[in-house]
């Protein structure tokens, strides 16, 4: 700026001076020029007459002419002063720009001829590992060879015609590859991924005849457990224009590059993305590569140590799919789809998480059609690549009980000599108003221990009459505001992305959402014993129920986290999860304990469940549930933790369509949560082998029609 600046100023100062040196030239030419004339000679005053007339005597008259010689001369002089004026403002202007080139803006301009000189390109650089607590690998680097062409192969036909027949592409594919420039113009190009050993091999013996290509090991990701915690883990694709313009600072990112898309591969891409190698290439003006000048190797990536155990992911995933798709048939179990979370209630440490349908995160080396996203991403897949234990936001149904309930004891709505009378129906807002127990015969006479135990919905409608009576001295959002207290309504910030928040509806947030329908805004009491039971407007995902159990069984609600620690290239740990609490609700030691009881009680009263967890050397406690959703069969959940002495683990299961709890979300929880105890007693079968993502649909048709909770 300074340089430009300079030589327009002494651009300016020589063209003024001109112009004032041409005016002054043009002003002295126009004025009127004095000439001298010829001198008088004589003058004769003799022989006056008495006429009084003078007589003179004159020599004789010469014409006065100018002289116009020297105007000539001086206006030439001017023309030739100007143009020396011009000349030097022109060669001063040229010397200027040539000494503020040579001079102050050497440096800028021998940089800018050094970068058109030589060209940096980059060496992708292999991701981290990923491994389970134990150190087990559940996403490693594999070689392969990879072949690689120069951006001018495109226009040489018979090689592109040889790549087509050796590697059994068509010609266009290869053409196009060859031409994709997306991973930089002086880059080679990739042709192919994971070729045969023995065409590498014809290549390299036939160099001759493919001129402009070579072959290259690289690495891709491998998944050596096919789809084993596919939504924990994630998958990897190539960097988005999108991705490349909102990169972190410090971010190493180049076109081409791969990175993590979902799951851990994304939350920790930091991490896990090593750094580049790179080559300095001599280029001559057109772009060709003349010479390697300098050349480093890429960095592998730090590696990442999961809280996963993977013996007990395994049996989640396996147990899943026996349940939901038997034999590779979704549509033929029990339930369309299911999610389960297992968390260590000690610390918020994910145990397993599992989904079914799932998905093989190795489909998506290299990149997928269209068709196969589509396909991803249908109703009639059932959106395998949906994290339901995050992202599934459901109707809580009766797991919403054990929160009631304390909320109930902590307000004084409910205390331990509370009795209700189940008849089947209720009608305490009125005859007009009547609403059902799951148990239409009724259930009889009942504390609130036995309402938790049987999941008598009346208990619990009364329950709500008392909080929206007691209004006026409570508050509106009395129950509400202690549910909150067990992380629901909210996101737990767990280190994968997509978490939905779920809902605990408000007064004020019906009022909001019904804001064009003031008819329907008003919050009524039917509203508060719908969602007493978990129904009506109420909203949460599998993972708030395992986090809120976890509270009940010890009393604080940690945060749900799936990092255990960070390992650099030399085993050092750079990072390391620390447990952080995030809730401690209000509870008195009394009123937990009532509750707890009658959790236990929901194992021995149900002979179902009961044989589920039969022969095991602690206690446990559940609570089941039936969610009721417009449109399709019923939906089961299932919550347990033990021992109960001592919690350690809770896990709760949602499976949609399921129905019956008994039949699908208990026998899952049970194996799961027996899994994770033998884990840490070191009796549990650490054998691991390949989880199938891969199944079919088929009609579903359920097998049960009635609430059983």
């Amino acid at each position: 700026m300074f340089q430009a600046i300079l030589i327009g100023l002494i651009t300016l100062i020589a063209i003024v001076a001109i112009a004032i040196v041409v005016i002054l030239r043009h002003r002295s030419h126009d004025e009127p020029r004095v000439t001298s004339a010829h001198p008088v000679r004589s003058i004769n005053t003799v022989g006056v007459g008495s006429s009084g007339k003078a007589h003179t005597s004159r020599g004789p008259r010469v014409p006065s002419t100018p002289t116009t010689s020297s105007a000539t001369d001086d206006q030439l002089r001017s023309r030739f002063t100007a143009m020396g004026v011009l000349v030097a403002a022109v060669f001063g202007s040229l010397g200027v720009k040539l000494w503020s080139m040579q001079v102050i803006q050497h440096a800028s301009y021998a940089s800018k001829a050094d970068s058109n000189l030589y060209t940096t390109v980059y060496t992708p650089a292999p991701r981290g590992i990923i491994y389970d607590t134990s150190g087990v690998a559940l996403v490693r680097n594999r070689s392969s060879f990879t072949v690689l062409a120069e951006a001018d192969v495109a226009n040489n036909r018979d090689v592109c015609l040889r790549l087509s027949v050796l590697l059994g592409i068509p010609l266009d594919v290869v053409r196009s590859r060859i031409k994709d420039t997306s991973t930089g113009a002086q880059n080679n190009r990739v042709v192919a991924s994971d070729a045969s050993l023995r065409n590498i091999a014809f290549i390299s013996e036939h160099a001759s005849a493919f001129e402009g290509v070579s072959c290259e090991t690289r690495t891709v990701r491998d998944y050596p457990y096919g789809a084993l915690a596919a939504h924990v883990l994630g998958y990897t694709g190539t960097v988005s224009d999108d991705e490349l313009s909102s990169a972190r600072d410090g971010q190493d990112l180049e076109s081409g590059d791969v990175v993590g898309k979902s799951g851990i591969e994304a939350s920790y891409e930091n991490v896990l993305a090593g750094d580049h190698g790179t080559r300095t290439l001599l280029t001559d003006a057109d772009g060709n590569v003349k010479q390697i000048v300098s050349e480093t190797d890429p960095t592998k990536g730090n590696d990442v140590f999961l809280t996963i155990r993977a013996p007990v992911q395994r049996i989640a995933d396996q147990k899943l799919r026996d349940i939901v798709a038997p034999n590779g048939y979704l549509g033929s179990g029990s339930g369309t789809a299911a999610s389960i979370v297992c968390l260590d209630v000690r610390n918020g440490e994910i145990i397993a998480m599992s989904n079914f349908p799932t998905y093989t995160p190795a489909t998506f080396i290299g990149g997928i059609s269209q068709d196969i996203w589509n396909d991803f991403n249908t109703e009639e897949s059932h959106y395998p690549l949906m994290n339901r234990a995050i992202a599934g936001a459901y109707p809580a149904a009766s797991t919403f009980k054990s929160f009631s309930a304390m909320a109930a004891l902590t307000d004084g709505i409910a205390n331990s000599s509370s009795t209700y009378n189940c008849t089947g129906t209720w009608t305490g807002f009125g005859e007009d108003y009547p609403q059902k127990c799951w148990l239409t015969s009724g259930h009889g006479t009942l504390d609130l221990v036995g309402g938790i135990a049987n999941s008598c919905d009346v208990v619990f409608y009364d329950i709500a009459k008392g909080f929206y009576d007691a209004q006026n001295t409570l508050g509106d959002d009395a129950l509400q505001d202690y549910i909150k207290q067990y992380g629901f309504g909210k996101t737990l910030g767990i280190d994968l992305s997509g978490e939905a928040s779920g809902r605990v509806p408000t007064p004020e947030w019906k009022a909001d959402y019904y804001k064009d329908a003031p008819e329907q805004a008003v919050w009524q009491g039917g509203d508060m014993t719908n969602m007493i039971i978990g129904q009506g407007y109420v909203l949460v995902t599998p993972l708030q129920i395992a986090c809120g159990y976890a509270g009940i069984a010890s009393g604080k609600i940690y945060k749900p986290h799936l990092l255990k620690e960070v390992r650099n290239s030399i085993g050092e740990t750079v990072i390391s999860s620390q447990p952080q609490v995030l809730y401690t609700p209000d509870m008195k030691e009394q009123d937990i304990a009532l509750v707890r009881q009658g959790l236990v009680d929901v194992i021995s009263v149900n002979s179902n469940i009961k044989s589920e967890f039969s022969g095991l050397s602690y206690d446990v406690a559940g609570k089941t549930g039936t969610a009721e959703v417009s449109g399709k069969s019923d939906y089961s959940w299932f919550a347990c933790y033990g021992p109960l002495d001592d919690p350690r683990y809770v896990c709760a299961c949602l499976t949609e369509e399921g129905i019956s709890s008994a039949q699908n979300s208990v026998p899952i929880c049970a194996d799961v949560l027996k899994a994770a105890m033998q884990y840490d007693d070191g009796t549990l079968d650490t054998t691991m082998s390949s989880v199938p993502g891969n199944y079919q649909t088929v009609a579903y048709s359920s097998s049960s029609t009635s609430r059983s909770d």
